[in-house]
């Protein structure tokens, strides 16, 4: 056939190690049998009364080719039985009618229970991916898994799975039936097969790749778009919107020229099949004809094949479409189960710190191959420290932060607490001492007090309270008509982004880490509030050691320990005073933001 070239770009070539892995063919196909061997009963019934309805359906074509063979045999009308012909044809009709409503049914169930095992075990990998992962593949690439991925599956495993196994039994059992009935024009059938592979062949080798390439690129298109609404603010303050507008329609540009092409596939495939099927058809007359003629087969075994090869042309047909419809799937698939190949976090259960001081010894870090955001950084956090990290935009300061607090393990050096080193502990263990608080929060559907109770399940209302409180949340929270009962997120009470900060520092208070590592934790308040609530935590927190990168320099001014990040080095460290009167990088920044 004669082919339009591919777009040359490859969205879902991988073009860097940050994007969450696609499943390998064979995992997807271990997932698939590991599937059905879950619904292997429901299966199997759903095969059982497919099979009945397939032979309740052939009844007509058998009832039919014997009446016309008795007919050209010139049997008179009373030998013909009409009557019992007649009522056998409409009892097949009824049991036909009562079992394809029952392979509907439960055809449909065993979709939905496939469904909801894939969403759950889904969720329950992504729920557990390691935050180093997450932080580095970013928000656009889990999105478009979670959302448009799931879409296309919910389709595929409602209708195309179940209808692909109704198919191949129709397919199988008309194929016996007819070769039972003339085998002479089941080969006739079966001549057609090489050019119906043909053609199929053609497709499934380009198709795909290119619905893989088609996927990947509106990942591509939702990350680029969720990335720039995300850093709104920064594409803002570093005139970056046009740059982020050219980037978003060269995707989308990249996108649609693959949705162009797999359409392209499309109407060359499926025309080219309806053809076969008029060829199919036709063969099967003409031959049968010619066989008649001759005396091989008799005219009702023509009739009977005729209208069981006319049949072969709608499971084909679903075969066929449903099968198109799961290249799409087995790309979201692939996509989904590719989650599954991420390790988790592997950690030693018995390594559990000595203490709370946090230790960075000689550290270096990268994001790409070669590069080291951060090199040979060092640094002592006695318990109860304040620290502030402070330097310009890209020195590593978020880095840093991120660092000790076990989301990433540096390349080179060690990161301890308590001596214990962070990169070999378990998540969860980290996870009980360290807490890490940024501008990305999340308010979930459900009532106030859910939300809270997330931090500490045992926490009682006062203390609840007590923690809204800490955060200068307790009037705009009392003021609410049903209180901690309130229903917040989708559909429930709007929360500003404000608000729905001071509920992630809530669940801090209510977490009680004994390590903080706070990255514009108050960005989303003005720079009144925000001064006001650090105070107040402040107050909260004491005692503990909070590691604060400080976008605002009046954090630094209050903390017990200054660090200057610059160019992936710690330049200068000490106290505000200190720093202040070295007259170095501190000082100039402190002059530049006091004016």
């Amino acid at each position: 056939m004669i082919g339009v070239a591919p777009p040359a770009y490859d969205p879902a070539a991988p073009t860097t190690a940050s994007t969450l892995p696609v499943g390998a063919p064979a995992t997807v196909r271990a997932y698939v049998v590991e599937l059905f061997r879950r619904h292997r009963r429901a299966f199997l019934l759903l095969i059982t009364v497919n099979t009945v309805a397939v032979v309740a359906a052939m009844a007509g074509p058998w009832l039919l080719g014997g009446l016309v063979e008795r007919v050209s045999d010139g049997v008179g009308a009373r030998e013909l039985h009409l009557e019992l012909t007649v009522g056998l044809f409409a009892t097949a009709l009824v049991v036909q009618a009562v079992f394809v409503r029952q392979v509907r049914l439960r055809g449909a169930m065993l979709g939905e229970q496939m469904l909801a095992d894939l969403r759950e075990d889904f969720l329950v990998r992504s729920v557990g991916l390691p935050p180093g992962v997450l932080e580095r593949a970013g928000t656009g690439d889990l999105l478009s898994r979670i959302t448009t991925d799931i879409d296309r599956l919910a389709n595929a495993m409602r209708e195309a799975v179940p209808q692909l196994a109704i198919g191949v039994v129709w397919v199988f059992l008309l194929l016996g039936g007819l070769a039972i009935t003339a085998p002479p024009l089941a080969a006739t059938v079966l001549l057609t097969v090489p050019l119906l592979v043909t053609g199929c062949r053609w497709y499934f080798k380009r198709a795909p790749s290119a619905y893989r390439s088609e996927a990947a690129g509106y990942a591509a298109v939702a990350a680029a778009l969720a990335e720039t609404v995300d850093a709104g603010r920064t594409v803002e303050a570093h005139r970056l919107g046009e740059r982020r507008v050219e980037l978003s329609e060269q995707r989308i540009k990249e996108w649609t020229a693959w949705e162009r092409y797999t359409l392209w596939l499309r109407s060359v495939f499926f025309p080219f099949i309806n053809v076969t099927h008029v060829m199919l058809l036709a063969s099967v007359l003409m031959v049968g004809g010619v066989f008649v003629l001759q005396g091989w087969i008799g005219v009702g075994q023509l009739t009977t094949g005729a209208l069981i090869a006319q049949m072969l042309v709608d499971p084909v047909g679903l075969i066929l479409r449903w099968y198109d419809e799961l290249q799409v799937a087995q790309v979201s698939l692939a996509r989904l189960v590719g989650v599954r190949d991420i390790e988790p976090e592997a950690g030693d259960a018995l390594l559990a710190p000595d203490g709370r001081d946090v230790h960075a010894d000689r550290v270096h870090f990268g994001y790409v191959e070669g590069v080291d955001v951060l090199r040979k950084v060092s640094l002592e956090v006695p318990p109860g420290t304040r620290l502030a990290l402070v330097g310009p935009s890209g020195a590593g300061k978020s880095t840093l932060g991120r660092l000790l607090a076990g989301i990433y393990a540096p390349r080179d050096g060690r990161i301890t607490l308590g001596g214990a080193e962070l990169s070999r502990m378990t998540a969860e263990r980290v996870r009980s001492h360290v807490a890490l608080v940024n501008q990305e929060h999340h308010v979930f559907v459900g009532a106030l007090r859910d939300n809270l109770l997330l931090a500490r399940t045992d926490a009682t209302d006062a203390e609840l309270w007590a923690a809204l409180g800490a955060v200068d949340a307790d009037a705009w929270a009392r003021a609410l008509d049903d209180g901690l009962d309130t229903e917040v997120g989708s559909g429930g009470f709007a929360l500003t982004p404000a608000q729905a900060q001071q509920i992630a520092l809530a669940r801090l208070v209510l977490a009680d880490p004994h390590t903080l590592v706070l990255d514009e934790a108050t960005s989303l308040l003005d720079p009144r509030a925000a001064r006001h609530l650090e105070r107040s935590l402040a107050r909260v927190l004491d005692g503990r050691t909070v590691v604060a990168i400080a976008h605002r320099l009046h954090t630094a001014h209050d903390a017990d320990v200054i660090a200057v990040v610059e160019n992936g080095r710690i330049s200068e460290l000490g106290s505000h005073d200190e720093l202040v009167n070295a007259d170095g990088a501190y000082a100039a920044l402190w002059r530049s933001w006091h004016g």
